[in-house]
């Protein structure tokens, strides 16, 4: 039996379709990346061909099939504590401006997208149980977002390899942290802390209940977008935020070249972007 194959012509089809789904383009030069895991699938699903596979895809009423693909080509790399100089500026900077400017007792709201498996959003929850004081005397809501459901099986589990927990104070390892095999177990206290959901950030039916945050860390997500997308997602977290509300990205990346609608914040640990004081 002839194993399938994708043509030039079918990859353009492939990349235009996943674009407008996900707001994720892939080039020419992440063509082995793409093929290998359509043809995955292909097989799994007994397509038989690409033809066949994209039909699946683009009519399948479920969307099953679309949510399997996109698990399969999302990256999910990351450890904890990663850009901690971020986290410091979270405890140190931003959360004392939030204070300050708070007239009532809400929880202060946090959303961490990607959640990858979950070290970023978990490391939020224990900076502010070790190093904020504030913990004591505000609620605080973590909800961690990511569009691939079988890595937000693995994050609620909260199971990681030494790789990961690598950055971890011993301390802090031993305080959150079990080992189990060779691996370690979060602890269901930091399990509990945080609300894991899927979102396609591309989607706005996804999007539109995201609300009134405080603060966001999108980091590492929009260098897999382009321009059109990720202004998009700019205005997407823009109205995710509260006036005067803060969004963290990676350090490669610039809000200053996606978008005009947020203020530059240099602080000490870290430059960060704000949603204007008098945005409504």
């Amino acid at each position: 039996m002839t194993e399938p194959t994708i043509k030039a012509e079918e990859f353009q089809k492939f990349r235009e379709f996943f674009y407008r789904k996900t707001g994720i383009r892939y080039e020419t030069s992440n063509r082995y990346f793409v093929d290998k895991r359509i043809l995955e699938r292909i097989v799994a699903t007994k397509s038989g061909d690409f033809r066949s596979y994209f039909t699946l895809l683009r009519f399948q009423a479920s969307g099953e099939e679309l949510q399997q693909l996109t698990n399969r080509m999302t990256v999910n790399e990351t450890y904890f504590l990663r850009e901690e100089f971020q986290f410091q500026c979270l405890v140190n900077s931003l959360l004392p401006e939030i204070i300050i400017r708070k007239t009532d007792n809400t929880p202060i709201r946090i959303w961490s997208i990607p959640s990858s498996s979950g070290e970023e959003p978990y490391s939020i929850a224990m900076y502010l149980l070790e190093r904020w004081p504030g913990i004591n005397d505000w609620d605080v809501e973590i909800i961690s977002s990511d569009i691939d459901t079988g890595i937000l099986r693995k994050a609620r589990i909260g199971r990681y390899s030494s790789r990961a927990v690598q950055y971890v104070p011993a301390l802090w390892m031993r305080k959150y942290f079990k080992p189990v095999e060779d691996e370690y177990q979060i602890c269901d206290d930091l399990r509990e802390a945080v609300e894991f959901t899927q979102v396609n950030l591309a989607a706005t039916a996804d999007t539109r209940s995201y609300r009134d945050f405080d603060v966001i860390f999108c980091r590492n997500l929009l260098i897999y977008f382009d321009d059109l997308s990720r202004k998009a997602a700019a205005e997407t977290f823009y109205d995710a935020l509260k006036p005067g509300g803060y969004i963290c990205l990676g350090h490669s990346e610039s809000m200053s070249r996606i978008s005009s609608l947020y203020q530059v914040r240099n602080f000490v640990e870290a430059i960060l972007y704000q949603k204007p004081l008098e945005a409504r």
